[in-house]
């Protein structure tokens, strides 16, 4: 009945899903034939369900198999002829049972209400048609062969035997072999359950028999447990009561053993009384500094606990011993160094007359001043480590001090004379810088072999400088004794800046700070000496400001200007020379108050340079302003204003780079209010004594402060603009005077014309024109034109030449004849104001006035 198409595809689902069901039925169909047209649609349905059967269609339900049974028995017959049952079955199909006819109908019922659409139809189709154009997957073709005709063996061979055997002719007959069939599948997974839970019984019978050994073994456990505890208990309290009397034996002995501790310090007084006042006890026994030690602990321990019975007897007397042992020690220092002393001046005495000389050499200074001073003292090396490692006690840092004091003295001794010998011939054969250079690097070189000494006896001292400070003192101050007589003589401003140069840059900054702490005791006088030069130095500099600039007299080759910036523009000069000849055309003054300026920016400290500064300035701007009133007379106006105007342009350029206020407050008393007062206790209307306005005699006789600040910076700023808008006006006067004139005169003319109006209304009488003016009369008017016109091109540009000699910077002219472009313009534009207005086309020909563009075009191209 299946086509060849489908059944491969619903074999190979059946395999895949172990439906014994869909097997069976398979085999059954594959013995039915079509009887009719309507055998055909019947055999469509068939295939339809169980393609939807194979595929587990939720549609697919229990009636399924009944809907395909009772399709088989209306249509289609079985072939019975070759079966084994052939000969038993009638030739025609049996009749149909009530529960295949039930089960038909139910399945219409089905289909009817719930039809597939054709889409599904198609779908399903289209699936048949593909799973029969694909050959069957290779472990189907193996598990399930397919015969090639009509008899070949059943697919289902690999059934259960029961099933393959048995012939179903009707749905009865199915349905019963289905029960049957799940009765043996119910029977089979009963029997596997019965088999797991027979299996569980006998292991739970072999834990309840474990348990029961479990208790029974819990329970003896129990009895020993018992048993232990109460040893446990027993054995603990035997443990405890030995622990007790071991602890109680413990601290006696260590109340025994502290009390011991603690008398034995108290005890030890008869000890070292005994040893430091035996004869042979000295700072150089080796027994010294270990009884000293074990004094300190009593006296320390004795101090701290002063509830002790006789504790203030016992800490006096050790006090005494204490006093006593410090004592041998200063003494016994002082003889070390004393000997030490004496062996290094011996030595020196031998060396220099030996060698005819008044002096040691340097090797010969080194090696006995030091090495030999070393050797001779070097047992007290131990004693200072072990006196400065109790040195935060207060008897030994004064012992410490004490022995600082007495090793710089009698270093002192030894290097003093040296040393002052040395600095005098340096000075005898050398000048102040050099001594300077000298003397600075030889102290520092003596203040770092003695910190070294210093440091080889008191190596934990050595690192405060002012341990030092008796000895390296006065070894400085010869050098400082020798420099500032010099110093205080010295009038040269640039041998003075050389020094300053000299202290701060070589010495403080590169040796000094180079070489550390070891020089750091000579610092304090090199900063004395640089304050005396730097005093000297501000001193030299007001009193050379005072004269050379402030009272400077000027020569007459001085004020030779502007012959002079001609003759500077006229010589040619080489690049490296240029700039000493712009110098060479500045007025002295200027020259000499830059100049002292550069030299102290770098020397001085800023405030006093700021003072200097503001000083410098003021008296260069009055100086420059003098010689300018000069040459005015001596040249031209114009020559002394543009003098003016270079120089204070070159001071506010050259003092730029500074960067200093030019500012300074001035304080003052000020005593005018108490004139007043004074006249009226003079005249007795006020008493000199009124205790009772006493609070206002104090506020009348209390001066008051009053605050000038003068700012130089500002001050040659003003100076500067005035000078400038004095030279506009100059120069504007001279080029447009006649026009200015007119204007000022057309002004009063027109002003007095409309004051008048009202009268000359009255009288009937018109006003002259301007034109009729004898001073506006077209022929005036041109003459003036006429001269302004001569004056632009033949006088302005003379001027224009003389701002280029003196002003050489471009930008600067051009700021500067600007205003004076404006003003010319400005007054040309005004009277061609005038012109327009009150003249005729014909005057205005005849006055032949210069176009303002032609005139703008002239002056921009003039400068």
């Amino acid at each position: 009945m299946v086509s060849c198409s489908l059944r491969p595809f619903l074999l190979y689902k059946a395999k895949r899903s172990k439906n014994v069901f869909l097997l069976l039925i398979i085999k059954k169909l594959s013995k039915f034939t079509f009887e009719n047209t309507e055998s055909e649609k019947r055999r469509k349905d068939v295939e339809k369900n169980l393609v939807l059967l194979a595929l587990g269609n939720e549609r697919v339900g229990e009636f399924s198999i009944a809907s395909i049974w009772t399709s088989l028995g209306s249509g289609f017959s079985e072939r019975v002829a070759d079966s084994p049952m052939a000969a038993k079955a009638p030739s025609a199909l049996p009749p149909r049972s009530a529960a295949v006819t039930k089960g038909y109908s139910f399945a219409s019922t089905w289909e009817q209400n719930a039809p597939l659409t054709e889409q599904q139809l198609a779908a399903i189709s289209a699936l048949a048609h593909a799973a029969a154009d694909h050959p069957v997957p290779s472990h189907v073709v193996k598990d399930v062969p397919v015969a090639k005709d009509q008899d070949a063996p059943s697919e289902s061979a690999d059934l259960p035997q029961q099933l393959t055997e048995i012939v179903l002719l009707n749905s009865h007959q199915f349905y019963k072999w289905h029960k049957d069939l799940e009765a043996a599948m119910k029977s089979e997974t009963e029997e596997k359950y019965r088999q797991y839970v027979n299996s569980l019984t006998g292991a739970l019978q072999i834990c309840d028999t474990l348990l029961v050994q479990l208790d029974s073994t819990l329970a003896r456990f129990g009895d020993l447990q018992e048993q232990h505890q109460a040893v446990a208990t027993k054995t603990k309290t035997l443990h405890d009561a030995c622990e007790r009397l071991v602890m109680e034996k413990e601290r006696l002995v260590e109340f025994a053993e502290a009390l011991r501790n603690k008398l034995n310090f108290f005890d030890e007084l008869e000890n070292i009384a005994t040893q430091f006042y035996a004869a042979a006890m000295s700072v150089a026994n080796a027994q010294f500094l270990p009884l000293l030690k074990r004094l300190d602990e009593c006296l320390s321990y004795v101090g701290n606990n002063p509830q002790y019975a006789d504790s203030g007897v016992y800490l006096v007397k050790f006090r005494q011993l204490q006093s006593r042992a410090l004592g041998m020690v200063r003494t016994h220092v002082f003889a070390v160094l004393k000997s030490a002393s004496t062996q290094v001046q011996t030595a020196i005495k031998d060396s220099i007359d030996g060698n005819n000389r008044t002096y040691l050499s340097e090797g010969a200074e080194t090696s006995v001043l030091y090495v030999r001073f070393k050797a001779a003292a070097s047992e007290l090396k131990v004693l200072m480590e072990e006196l400065e490692s109790r040195g935060s006690r207060k008897e030994y840092a004064q012992i410490l001090t004490d022995c600082h004091t007495l090793y710089c003295e009698q270093r002192l001794s030894l290097v003093q004379g040296v040393v002052s010998q040395r600095i005098s011939e340096y000075a005898k054969k050398e000048a102040l810088p050099s001594l300077t250079r000298s003397g600075c690097a030889y102290l520092m070189q003596v203040c770092q072999l003695e910190h070294q000494l210093f440091d080889h006896f008191f190596p934990a001292s050595s690192a405060d400088a002012a341990t030092l400070a008796p000895l390296v003192d006065p070894l400085c101050t010869a050098l400082y004794d020798t420099l500032r007589p010099r110093m205080i003589h010295e009038a040269d401003l640039d041998l003075l800046c050389e020094l300053i140069d000299i202290l701060k840059t070589e010495v403080l900054e590169e040796q000094v700070g180079r070489r550390g702490d070891s020089v750091a005791g000579l610092r304090p006088t090199i900063l004395r000496i640089l304050g005396d030069v730097e005093e000297r130095l501000t001193f030299r500099a007001q009193t050379y400001m005072r004269d050379e600039i402030a009272n400077f007299l000027p020569t007459s080759e001085d004020l030779d200007y502007p012959d002079k910036l001609e003759q500077a523009a006229q010589t040619p000069a080489s690049e490296d020379e240029e700039g000493r000849e712009s110098f060479s055309a500045w007025y002295p003054p200027l020259e000499k108050t830059l100049s002292v300026l550069s030299k102290l920016y770098r020397c001085i400290e800023p405030a006093i340079f700021t003072g200097l500064a503001q000083d410098a300035v003021g008296v260069c701007s009055v100086s420059i302003q003098r010689a300018s009133k000069l040459i005015a007379k001596r040249s031209s106006p114009m020559d002394g204003q543009l003098f003016l105007v270079k120089h204070l342009l070159v001071l506010r350029e050259q003092i730029a780079p500074f960067e200093l206020e030019f500012s300074v407050t001035h304080k003052e008393l000020d005593f005018t209010h108490m004139l007043e007062h004074l006249r009226r206790i003079f005249r007795g209307q006020a008493p000199v004594f009124d205790f009772a306005s006493r609070s206002a005699l104090a506020r009348t006789f209390s001066p008051r402060v009053l605050e000038n600040q003068i700012d130089a910076k500002k001050e040659l700023e003003k100076n500067l603009k005035l000078t400038c808008e004095q030279f506009i006006m100059s120069v504007t006067k001279l080029a447009v005077e006649p026009m200015l004139s007119f204007i000022t005169k057309v002004t009063a003319w027109r002003t007095s014309i409309t004051a008048t109006a009202r009268i000359r209304a009255a009288d009937s009488e018109e006003p002259k024109p301007l034109k009729e003016q004898a001073f506006a009369t077209p022929e005036k008017v041109a003459e003036m034109i006429s001269k302004v016109n001569e004056t632009l091109y033949d006088v302005l540009p003379g001027v224009v030449i003389k701002m280029k000699l003196y002003l050489e910077n471009s930008s600067t002219r051009s700021i500067l004849f600007k205003p004076i472009k404006s003003n010319i313009v400005e007054a040309h534009g005004q009277v061609l104001a005038i012109v327009e207005a009150e003249y005729t086309r014909d005057d205005a020909e005849q006055i032949r006035l210069t176009s303002i563009s032609g005139l703008q075009a002239y002056l921009d191209e003039l400068c």
